[in-house]
């Protein structure tokens, strides 16, 4: 187990050293299949008898990386992965689309080398139905599945917002696609001297600094693009929830001018057609623009299974050793979908991902999950369309919570932002998504 034990780490460590300052330069136009292209150290394939046989539903950061990590520790245990699209598109980086920066093809990311390099069978279909205890999945085909054991990674779900019966008119492009687009093409239109509105749901919601980021990447960008224009930003929470030094500075100093700062602001409804929302305690707001982000909970399939059974019913509880749900041991739950003391990001989706692989793959020989599993989560925050701050995160179990807690002096942020950090951005994204998609 000790190279498998390694590798769980090698694949956050690694890109987390990339998160210190000193690294280099990076390459700011990835090619939009560079995962594929690259090469893999370990093509995987067995005729024997399976040793076991999973199923993993969603095909992003999540269920993606642990796909292909069953596969490469777990030599012939067979692996279906079941996901609706034939390709992902990244949303890290996705803000960057918002301001021509990137293109929204330069993040998409396909699934050949899970299927040639590492033998895991890939079906695009919808997923209708799970039952838990028969360990079954259904699927809009027609076809029912049975496995060893489920892994479930379907992301997140929005809540609805009173008065929003079409998202796109307000769109959140909290999932990267057509309304990251949308948004763009909205911004790229509203004339100078114009009023984009931003809004923070409350917390836990996928990318805790990315509202944030965003909110600066776009004042640099109106600054330069849009004069006279200004964002208001209704964040839902007190105060900033992460990066408060780095992202205080960046609102009440750099970007003063162009943001107005709201804490403590839900929204109650909305009227598409003049561009307003009602809020709790900001009254009415317009904007030119609205990038409404929601609410969110967990990929429908955990609440449809019954398995949302953590914060407020939103999320599902999961033992963090192997990330089986705690009310049905043999579906285990990665991911955005998932509830524990680590954020929602494509890192630790990464991470989590590796943990519930090694975890199985312990389990189907026999054994145990590891009593002590390390995970690490880096990030980076757009302060202005050149400069980035980083923040960087490792956790360990802890016994007496039963909990992934934050390791003492492994954590931190940068002290302001440069444009070092935005060039290593570039390199941390493309080895998170070659470790993940390569």
């Amino acid at each position: 187990m000790n190279h498998r034990r390694q590798l769980l780490l090698a694949g956050g460590a690694g890109l987390l050293s990339s998160a210190l300052p000193g690294c280099g330069g990076g390459d700011s136009s990835p090619d939009a299949q560079g995962a594929d292209a690259m090469e893999s150290p370990l093509a995987v394939t067995s005729n024997a008898a399976p040793l076991a046989r999973v199923i993993v539903i969603g095909a992003g950061m999540a269920g993606t990386a642990v796909a292909k990590y069953l596969r490469l520790w777990g030599g012939n245990i067979e692996v279906t992965l079941i996901e609706r699209n034939s390709t992902y598109t990244s949303n890290i980086m996705s803000s960057l689309v918002l301001t021509g920066q990137r293109t929204i093809s330069s993040l998409r990311f396909g699934y050949t080398a899970l299927r040639d390099r590492y033998g895991v069978k890939t079906i695009f279909d919808e997923v209708l139905a799970i039952d838990p205890v028969a360990v079954q999945v259904k699927l809009k085909s027609g076809a029912t599945l049975t496995a060893d054991r489920i892994v479930l990674a379907p992301g997140i779900e929005f809540d609805a917002v009173p008065g929003l019966s079409n998202p796109d008119a307000m769109p959140h492009a909290w999932k990267a696609g057509t309304q990251t687009t949308l948004l763009a093409q909205q911004l790229s239109a509203m004339p100078a001297g114009g009023t984009v509105v931003l809004t923070i749901p409350k917390t836990p919601y996928r990318c805790p600094p990315g509202p944030y980021e965003r909110a600066c990447l776009l004042a640099d960008w109106l600054k330069q693009r849009k004069p006279r224009s200004k964002l208001i930003v209704l964040d839902a929470n007190p105060d900033f929830v992460t990066e408060k030094d780095n992202f205080g500075q960046a609102f009440f100093g750099l970007h003063a001018s162009v943001i107005e700062y709201r804490t403590g602001v839900e929204i109650l409804s909305v009227d598409p057609s003049s561009r307003t929302l009602q809020t709790t305690t900001a009254g009415t707001v317009r904007g030119d623009v609205v990038n409404l982000i929601p609410r969110q909970r967990a990929g429908g399939l955990v609440a449809a299974t019954g398995l949302a059974n953590a914060t407020e019913g939103r999320f599902a509880a999961v033992d963090v050793l192997s990330y089986a749900s705690t009310l049905a041991p043999r579906v285990h739950v990665i991911g955005d979908s998932s509830a524990t003391t680590q954020p929602k990001a494509g890192h630790i989706a990464n991470q989590e991902a590796k943990v519930c692989a090694d975890a199985l793959v312990r389990i189907f020989n026999g054994g145990q999950p590891d009593p002590a599993p390390v995970t690490n989560s880096a990030c980076y925050s757009t302060i202005t369309m050149k400069q980035a701050s980083w923040l960087i995160a490792v956790y360990q179990y802890d016994a007496l919570a039963k909990a992934m807690a934050p390791v003492a002096n492994a954590s931190g942020a940068s002290a302001g932002w440069n444009s070092d950090g935005f060039e290593e951005m570039n390199i941390w994204f493309k080895a998170l998504m070659g470790d993940t998609f390569a």
